[in-house]
């Protein structure tokens, strides 16, 4: 059996009452602790309700001042725009008392001469006041100093205020504005505005105010010059001034404001005990929240991580990651795959990596040093060369961006890899495939002028055969009776003796012609020869001058059949065009076939081909050429230019069709464009563009 526990002894006097204090002074704390948190939200509240209502009030006060400016800014312009050089009074007076009754705080206007005489005035309907003439005209009155001001300055000024009497017993403060008035740069006189503060407070601020606000003017020392409105003295009043700053004047426009006690709630501890019950509650359920979506997220991180490990083992594009120091921190299997590479051989690596070629190690460190530095990578990427593990070279086009953290923060590079070996085999294949295309395209333009060819060939022939028929009937000449005599005693039993001297120089004019002939049959034979003779497709600079005199010869083979005018025109100085010539010239010479072809009309009488070359819209990093053909003929129907660049479409029975599809595909090669346009008063304008070549880009 256990032992029976002692009784407890039971507590003194003294240990109940410091248990009780104990518990008292926690109360006492907590109470304290609350009435400390009230006190605070009361004086917080109170602060910010005062602080709100101050920041309305100083906001009036600068809307007030803006207010005023604006008035007297507008009618500073309403008296500039008086009458005041026309030789009678009646329509100055007339248009001043319209000013008067539409600005009230306006209380006169007068109309000075040089000397400042007064020539005549109005005075405002609403308050008569008794004005003493020879006090305002006085030396040192508040008139002559503003005038004073405004003949020096040359500009408007305003005089300080000062009080006026109305002879009732009672009176105002009252502002002068002189204006002065100019002709031919010499001051011929000037125009007083007399404005009542009151006034100006009544009619420009007193609609803005509140019951509960007070306008006035003061003086910077705080004398009270005009007030309007009824405020209310109280415990909590506000203030706000703001300086109304004139030319020849300050004013300071101030108001004031009172407002009641903060309106707290009336049972604070009531409203304090329900929030702090709701914010426990509201702190559990978010935290039970939180801990849910909390697992929620890990569940998500963990199929986004997943996901994003599949995706990238699925994909053929390599990827790289890169820190600030150039240290490769990842690599995706792809990028092993086409490296040769595992990703132990090639994490952690920064100066050298093993796919690069060795005669350009030094090269891509260069380019790896310039984008550390924070030089940002073209958006379509570039093109490199890395090598495999086994040696063997492969052409990659490397996209690269920045790697930014959740905070923002750049934290390295990241680069994306494709490997275009496929694509360039492909692009050799179209290439090699254009050109065949190209060649039967020349070779279809050729045979289609193989009559004009034959035509042109005949010409240059005949007179080839002409000229030889000529020469041997000179050579077969008998000789003339002198020379038979002389050639007798000479050499006997000689039949017939040697043309004389005139019939020599009969036969070398022939000769020479036969040979003019023959060379310009030679270049005929020889501009087409070039034309179809395929050759690489190898970019080089080339002046306009250069295309068009390569094609004059062809195209002057069908305008003589046609009956068209050529005419060519280049802008001096144009830099040449880095193109493919052979290419550049078929489409110049297409364009121009097809616009003779356009003028063979009966309805057309003007058949004109103009061929223009000019310099196109440029700028200091890229220059442009621009090739206009221009013709004369029939036009071109909407509905046939819309299909007008479609492969295999013609209007003519003879044609392919491939013509203008294979010229645009050219111009667009080159980064060109190819277009076309109604010409007036009739005709077709083709224009096409070429990249000018750039000076460090010539051969």
């Amino acid at each position: 059996m256990t032992e029976p526990r002692a009784p407890r002894p039971p507590r003194t006097l003294l240990q109940r009452w410091r248990g009780a204090w104990r518990r008292w002074s926690l109360w006492t704390a907590l109470v304290l602790l609350v009435v400390s948190m009230l006190a605070t939200m009361v004086w917080l509240a109170g602060r910010y309700e005062a602080s709100q209502v101050q920041t309305r009030l100083e906001r009036d006060a600068a809307d007030a001042v803006s207010d005023i400016r604006t008035a007297l800014t507008h009618n500073l312009q309403s008296l500039q725009a008086l009458p005041a050089d026309t030789p009678g009074q009646l329509a100055w007076e007339v248009e001043a008392s319209e000013l008067l009754r539409i600005r009230r705080e306006l209380v006169r206007i007068e109309w000075r001469d040089a000397h400042l005489k007064l020539r005549t005035h109005v005075q405002s309907p609403y308050r008569p006041v008794a004005w003493d003439v020879r006090a305002r005209d006085s030396n040192q009155s508040d008139l002559t100093i503003a005038c004073t001001n405004a003949r020096r300055l040359g500009s408007p000024a305003y005089s300080t205020s000062y009080f006026q009497p109305h002879g009732d017993g009672l009176g105002s403060e009252m502002m002068e504005l002189c204006v002065p008035l100019t002709a031919g740069g010499r001051t011929t006189g000037f125009l007083v505005a007399t404005y009542g503060l009151q006034d100006i407070l009544l009619n420009l601020v007193a609609h803005n105010l509140t019951r509960s606000q007070e306008a006035s003017f003061t003086e910077p020392d705080g004398t009270r010059l005009a007030v309007m409105g009824a405020a209310r003295r109280g415990s909590r009043m506000f203030t706000a001034q703001h300086l109304l700053d004139l030319p020849g004047a300050t004013l300071v426009l101030r108001m004031d404001g009172w407002h009641t006690a903060p309106s707290v709630f009336p049972n604070v501890l009531t409203a304090l005990v329900t929030a702090m019950s709701i914010a426990l509650v509201t702190v559990m359920v978010v935290l039970v929240r939180d801990n849910r979506r909390r697992l929620r997220a890990e569940r998500d991180l963990a199929d986004a991580l997943a996901f994003r490990k599949a995706m990238e083992d699925s994909l053929v594009t390599g990827l790289r990651a890169r820190d600030l120091e150039g240290r490769i921190t990842y690599v995706n299997p792809a990028f092993c795959e086409m490296v040769g590479f595992s990703p132990q051989e090639l994490l952690g690596l920064s100066m050298s990596a093993p796919y690069w070629p060795p005669e350009r190690v030094e090269e891509y460190q260069q380019r790896q040093a310039i984008r550390f530095a924070g030089t940002m990578p073209p958006r379509e990427g570039f093109e490199s060369e890395f090598m495999r593990k086994d040696g063997t070279r492969f052409p990659v086009l490397i996209i690269e961006a920045p790697l930014i953290n959740a905070q923002g923060q750049h934290t390295g590079w990241m680069s994306a890899f494709l490997d275009i070996s496929e694509q360039r085999r492909v692009e050799e294949l179209s290439r090699a495939s254009q050109e065949r295309l190209q060649a039967t395209a020349r070779l279809a333009t050729v045979g289609e002028m193989a009559s004009l060819l034959s035509h042109e060939l005949n010409q240059p022939l005949a007179a080839i055969s002409s000229y030889a028929n000529g020469s041997l009937n000179l050579l077969e000449q008998p000789a003339t009776p002198a020379l038979a005599t002389a050639s007798a005693t000479t050499s006997a039993g000689t039949a017939a003796a040697p043309p004389g001297p005139d019939a020599l120089d009969d036969v070398r004019m022939a000769m020479r012609q036969i040979a003019r002939q023959a060379e310009r049959a030679g270049r005929v034979i020889k501009s087409v020869h070039d034309f179809v003779r395929r050759r690489d497709q190898a970019r080089e600079a080339v002046y306009a001058q250069q295309l068009l005199d390569a094609i004059l010869p062809l195209v002057s083979l069908q305008a003589r059949k046609l009956g068209v005018r050529v005419h060519t025109t280049v802008e001096p100085g144009l830099p040449p065009t880095l193109c493919d010539r052979t290419m550049v010239e078929q489409v110049l010479l297409n364009l121009a076939r097809n616009a003779m072809q356009a003028m063979d009309d009966p309805t057309v009488r003007a058949r004109v081909l103009d061929i223009r070359v000019r310099r196109a819209a440029s700028n200091q990093h890229s220059g442009w050429i621009e090739f206009v053909v221009t013709d004369q003929g029939t036009g071109i129907p909407p509905e046939v230019g819309a299909k007008l660049f479609t492969p295999f479409f013609t209007t003519r029975p003879e044609g392919m069709g491939l013509g203008l599809s294979m010229c645009r595909t050219v111009i667009e090669q080159h980064g060109g464009f190819l277009g076309f346009a109604p010409h007036e008063p009739r005709g077709t304008v083709f224009t096409f563009t070429l990249p000018a070549s750039q000076p460090d880009s010539r051969p």
